[in-house]
């Protein structure tokens, strides 16, 4: 690097070491935002089971407890040496995730979770963060490789024994570990074109796994015409809430939806409530904020020191971004019904504390930017 203009010859530039306060600022607001709207969301309903208006509350504030206690821990590790744990992460993924099918709790008609007293483990959740640390380094190992075409599908077939059981039990998590497969190779990839073909390939996994259960065929009628299914009934209440908030909404904590009208209301139709009580002007900001964090991602991406780190980002970028915007297109009714939670706002202990685990991860990758002044 040449000499800045005006400084003396021999002069050495400083070396400012960088952290992204902005994202750091961003994650605390949507945790506490998703806090506030997770209590208005679900008093009603714990009060009704639980006898207790803060149960939902309580359990997620705990387990957010522990994922900033994970972030920070994260945050201040060498993001390197996840690159030596690729294997045992993506082999206790597996595992993981077919011991659930086998000895899982079952929940709303699905084996999803370990259960151990009071509390819950969803092996679906780890695996996300486990794809993102082995696509990682299996990527980075093979840089100069990753345009060849050949190699590219190796790399997705080593994703396939994961992605296999987490399909049989949650169809969506399997999508959302696929597209950020995708996302990170084409990230790193200099030829685009063979993109194509592993989107129609990833379709057709999904059509086969949607022939193979008659359950998510029929998810694509109701979506079709709601109206005219019992199970079109969530989704028929969440546009209502929708509709009625207005522009400016009803109020925090004024909505009539969330009194037993939408069920669940506190898991995946969370954001249906936010529209209802905050109107689209509040379920904007509230986009905007998440359009922030991927913004702050892609800064990070693109500072990186190293094509590891960038991929780190680029993996976590891709998951929020994947998730946020399947979550909201389910609530509005623009794609069928997947059971996908809205990230740091619906309920969900694992995905809260796996959430601040990754993003932890991303500041990691922060800490390692250098800035020359």
């Amino acid at each position: 690097m040449g000499r800045r203009p005006g400084r003396k010859s021999g002069t050495k530039e400083k070396t400012i070491k960088y952290f992204d306060y902005t994202l750091l600022f961003v994650i605390i607001f949507l945790v506490c935002f998703g806090l506030v709207m997770l209590y208005s969301t679900s008093s009603y309903n714990a009060q009704i089971e639980y006898g207790d208006g803060t149960h939902y509350l309580k359990r997620q504030a705990f387990a957010c407890c522990l994922g900033f206690a994970a972030m920070f821990v994260i945050s201040k590790i060498d993001y390197h040496v996840w690159k030596r744990l690729y294997g045992v992460a993506y082999i206790g993924a597996f595992l993981l995730c077919v011991s659930v099918i086998f000895l899982g709790s079952n929940g709303n008609g699905s084996t999803r979770w370990f259960r151990l007293g009071p509390l819950s483990f969803q092996p679906s959740e780890f695996a996300k963060l486990a794809v993102v640390i082995f696509l990682a380094t299996v990527i980075s190992r093979m840089q100069k490789k990753i345009g060849n075409l050949k190699e590219l599908m190796k790399v997705m077939v080593l994703l396939l024994p994961l992605v296999g059981p987490v399909a049989y039990t949650n169809l969506s998590t399997a999508i959302i570990i696929v597209g950020i497969a995708v996302a990170m190779a084409f990230v790193a990839s200099p030829k685009y074109a063979q993109f194509v073909g592993m989107a129609i390939a990833v379709f057709a996994f999904g059509a086969v796994f949607i022939v193979l259960a008659s359950y998510r065929a029929e998810r694509i009628k109701i979506w079709l015409h709601p109206e005219n299914y019992d199970k079109g009934y969530q989704t028929m209440q969440g546009l209502y809430a929708i509709g009625s908030g207005g522009l400016f909404g009803k109020g925090l904590g004024a909505s009539m939806q969330k009194l037993g009208f939408v069920p669940e209301a506190q898991n995946d139709m969370v954001f249906s409530i936010i529209c209802e009580e905050l109107g689209l002007f509040g379920a904007i900001c509230l986009i905007l904020l998440f359009i922030l964090m991927l913004w702050r991602f892609m800064v990070i991406a693109n500072n990186a020191k190293d094509l590891y780190g960038a991929l780190l980002v680029v993996g976590i970028m891709a998951h929020i971004a994947i998730q946020v915007i399947l979550n909201i297109a389910v609530v509005t009714n623009s794609i069928p019904n997947t059971g996908i939670t809205l990230p740091f706002i619906s309920y969900g202990g694992t995905s809260a504390s796996f959430l601040l685990a990754e993003m932890g991860l991303a500041l990691s990758v922060s800490r390692g930017i250098q800035l020359e002044g």
